[in-house]
């Protein structure tokens, strides 16, 4: 794969990975859907989740990208590190964690604060940190468009652009798995079996954090 391809490859990695994850929002549709006996709320259910991922995400990563503009890459690397993997060890420490919702009456639009704030709390916006710092760098591509202040206006809306691009690449790949997931789990799964054979999802997400930061500190 080329060294321009894999960023993408990896936030739609990321994002098939979030899709998976039970906390990120998918059991909750799931749980909604088989309240009101309806397949439609599982899926209508997914959109406002799928906002409130997709602004979690964007939020950190335009953080990041303001800092690529402005903070040399070794310093955005060594602290990006430093965060995903004193998180990871949070999450290792306290896996239980979580926000909680009052009950199971919920809106779109509580639906989605619920999606970003369990996203944020998780950290799903941090595991992009080394997905964006291998993004290509834009001010060489536009110095010679014309002085030094074009050329920074030019690699500031690239930047972004390309970051932006991750987010949506990251929120597709998981809505895509989360929709497949809920819908089976729906129609065929039932919640039982999940009670019969759970998996410790926190500590995969814990382990992948601190995986995640040490993969920032040395690409």
């Amino acid at each position: 794969m080329s060294e321009a391809a894999w960023p993408w490859a990896a936030a739609a990695l990321l994002g098939a990975y979030h899709g998976l994850d039970p906390s990120m929002g998918w059991l909750f549709a799931v749980a909604l859907g088989l309240q009101e006996r309806r397949q439609t709320r599982v899926m209508s259910a997914l959109v406002p989740i799928g906002a409130g991922h997709l602004i979690a995400i964007a939020a950190a990563a335009l953080l990041i990208a303001a800092a690529r503009i402005t903070v040399s890459a070794s310093v955005i690397r060594n602290a990006g590190a430093a965060v995903l993997v004193g998180f990871g060890l949070f999450r290792l420490w306290r896996p239980r964690a979580h926000p909680r919702l009052g009950g199971m009456r919920v809106n779109a639009w509580e639906l989605a604060l619920w999606s970003f704030v369990m996203a944020t709390a998780h950290g799903a916006g941090l595991m992009l940190v080394p997905v964006l710092l291998g993004l290509p760098a834009a001010s060489a591509e536009h110095a010679h468009m014309g002085g030094a202040l074009h050329a920074l206006h030019g690699t500031r809306a690239l930047v972004i652009t390309q970051s932006l691009g991750i987010v949506l690449v990251h929120t597709a790949a998981m809505l895509t798995v989360m929709s497949a997931l809920a819908l089976l789990v729906y129609s065929w799964v039932g919640l039982a079996v999940l009670r019969r054979a759970w998996i410790n999802l926190d500590l995969i997400w814990a382990g992948a954090l601190i995986t995640a930061g040490v993969l920032a500190a040395i690409i």
